[in-house]
């Protein structure tokens, strides 16, 4: 992975890090241990976010995820839709943190908006997307299927961001299908229980 360098780009690594912390405790089923590490990458990525090139839209993904999974992404969420203009025209990473952030704070309409933007992006986003969009309708058996395309394509990757083998964005999901009722509990090795 090639990052400009500068103090964003530690914090960047330090972040991917303590994701990976969380990663190994979630996949352990150790859950306060998880908690902290996924607390701390939250907050590393933010800090990364802030002194980073503009459009680093990355960053913000990477917080809100671990916010989410770390169990309390209200504050994420509300801080990613206070840094990404409103815009019909955004890239599909500023499209997929506003729709996870929308989702956070219950705003269907929108996390179903900016799913559609998504799909300008590359398949992994189109997964991602059709997950979105499903949990923005409700519809609990078109949220099963994209979720398990998406644990099918993690199962195939020889690489991990954090080196952790595990469907992190399937586990981020199902954090947010949980509350309402739609979590697919799908069973795989990449996925904390």
């Amino acid at each position: 992975m090639t990052v400009p360098e500068g103090a964003h780009q530690e914090l960047m690594l330090r972040a991917i890090a303590s994701e990976g912390d969380g990663h190994r405790a979630a996949l352990r089923g150790e859950h306060e241990p998880a908690r902290l590490a996924y607390e701390e990458a939250a907050s590393l990525y933010r800090a990364s976010w802030e002194v980073a090139p503009p459009a680093s839209f990355g960053r913000l993904e990477g917080m809100l995820k671990a916010a989410v999974l770390a169990g309390d992404a209200g504050e994420a969420a509300a801080y990613v839709r206070a840094q990404i203009p409103d815009a019909d025209d955004l890239s599909p990473p500023a499209a997929y943190a506003l729709a996870v952030a929308a989702l956070v704070l219950g705003d269907d309409d929108e996390a179903a908006r900016r799913a559609e933007a998504m799909r300008a992006g590359s398949p992994a986003f189109g997964r991602a997307a059709d997950a979105i969009a499903a949990l923005a309708a409700g519809d609990g058996a078109a949220y099963r299927a994209a979720l398990q395309a998406i644990v099918d394509d993690f199962a195939g990757r020889d690489e991990h961001l954090t080196g952790v083998a595990i469907a992190d964005t399937a586990a981020m999901l199902e954090g947010l299908a949980a509350p309402r009722g739609l979590a697919a509990d799908l069973s795989s090795p990449l996925l904390p229980r």
